[in-house]
């Protein structure tokens, strides 16, 4: 019965929210709109709570030995994400915090011994990029939620598939927690993640990603196909935005997802959209995986991306024009 520990996952998350949405503590944890937002009430962000209890509690019970350069980071960026969702720190603060965790997470994996500095540094650059850019994704209802389902939903297949069941039946139970969170996230969000919620994840897609190429699951590019949904538009978004000579730092409303709200689509269409996108990806990087077929594939998706983006551009461009008449 011990393989079945996501269940466990999935059971915690969701009394955990239904308890703590109940509570008083769901009225003093809110997201209160400012004009960055997307929405126009205040929404309790307790999603990241009960997310990991769950995760972290069914782990426990499960028959697989989890790695110290794993959990330890990990709560250290939920605590310090939680304490920012309570209190609010300071960038530097919590920078440092992601530096320190993409560091064990090189270090401890035996990546740096194994390749070098060089490789080391670069994914501790890949995996702080990738725990900020799921933050910056989640910002609409369902779209983060149902993200993590589909990412590390395929992520365990993927390595279920290599044989490799224990490493799957952990990124099953972030799929399973996830579950639970989106019954109150979408399609209308009685909750919200909260960085402590998004932050861990983001890193978790770095850090599981990393520990299934390392032991065989999938090839280095496989963890970048099933994330391109998100590491495609906040990378793009960045990029525009230095070229416009804005503050990369600055909060703000500039990604795609954001755009087609502010244009008028339904946060249950765009979070539709990006499913598909998500679901492509994934099921074409388990078909991809072990052929020579990779670049077509990469190259087939970059196409589909560039469709997708320029109509949209231009769409925004018409937007912003009728405003200033």
């Amino acid at each position: 019965m011990s393989q079945y520990f996501p269940i466990v996952s999935m059971m915690v998350t969701l009394l955990l929210l239904a308890f703590l949405l109940s509570s008083k503590f769901a009225s003093h944890l809110r997201d209160i709109p400012n004009d960055r937002s997307l929405h126009a009430n205040p929404v309790p962000r307790i999603g990241g709570i009960g997310l990991w209890v769950g995760v972290l509690l069914g782990w426990a019970l499960g028959p697989v030995e989890l790695e110290w350069w794993l959990v330890l980071p990990l709560l250290l960026l939920f605590c310090i994400s939680l304490l920012d969702d309570i209190r609010g720190l300071s960038v530097q603060l919590r920078l440092s915090a992601q530096i320190v965790a993409a560091a064990l997470l090189v270090i401890g994996s035996g990546l740096y011994a194994q390749h070098g500095i060089v490789i080391a540094l670069l994914t501790i650059l890949l995996t702080m990029w990738m725990t900020n850019l799921y933050n910056f994704m989640d910002g609409s209802d369902g779209l983060a939620g149902g993200m993590t389902i589909i990412g590390f939903g395929i992520y365990g297949i993927a390595a279920m598939t290599a044989r490799n069941e224990a490493f799957g039946l952990l990124n099953m139970a972030i799929c399973a927690s996830a579950t639970s969170f989106l019954y109150f996230n979408f399609p209308r969000a009685r909750l919200f993640m909260g960085d402590a919620g998004s932050i861990p994840l983001g890193f978790m897609a770095a850090a599981m990603g990393l520990w299934g190429w390392q032991h065989g699951s999938w090839e280095a590019w496989f963890p970048l196909l099933v994330f391109s949904p998100f590491i495609v538009d906040a990378s793009v978004t960045l990029i525009n935005r230095t070229f416009r000579g804005e503050k990369v730092t600055e909060a703000h409303r500039d990604h795609y997802y954001q755009r087609a709200i502010r244009m008028g689509w339904s946060h249950f269409r765009v979070a539709l959209i990006e499913y598909a996108l998500m679901l492509g990806g994934g099921i074409s990087a388990l078909a991809a995986s072990g052929t020579g077929n990779v670049f077509l594939v990469f190259f087939a998706w970059a196409c589909i991306y560039a469709a997708l983006m320029y109509p949209l551009d231009a769409a925004w461009k018409r937007h912003e024009r009728s405003r200033n008449v």
